[in-house]
């Protein structure tokens, strides 16, 4: 796996692109932070094994929006200490199917929050719509 970094509009501003071509901006105010990119790659990571697992279990998934939170430490490294991760769901899914998507995601697949689990606290929640 490979990335590339380069300067966007100003020393400020990044483009991060991927072997496949995909890009992701990045930035200092004038664009998504990397700290923030790290909340997002936990919220991207684990989403897609939830609806992988949701679908095997054959459940209708429509939609899923996700918050995440992070709290990071005062002291430098400011690393997150504590992060939040709410799922809200819409379609036919039964409770029981999403929570153990959910916790089969956070706790066994999902590769981003497992390093990130190294050092904060997880938790999560969910709603069905």
């Amino acid at each position: 796996m490979k990335v590339k970094l380069r300067t966007g509009d100003n020393l400020d501003h990044f483009v991060g692109t991927n072997e496949k071509g995909h890009s992701i901006e990045l930035g200092n105010g004038s664009a998504v932070g990397p700290m923030e990119s790290v909340l997002l790659a936990i919220a991207g990571c684990s989403t897609i094994d939830i609806v992988m697992i949701l679908k095997k279990m054959r459940q209708d998934v429509q939609g899923i929006e996700v918050d995440v939170e992070g709290i990071r430490r005062d002291e430098h490294p400011r690393i997150f200490t504590e992060v939040n991760v709410t799922y809200h769901v819409t379609g036919k899914v039964k409770e029981e199917k999403l929570q153990e998507a959910i916790r089969l995601s956070l706790d066994k697949y999902c590769s981003v929050s497992m390093m990130i689990a190294k050092s904060a606290k997880i938790t999560s929640s969910y709603e069905i719509q």
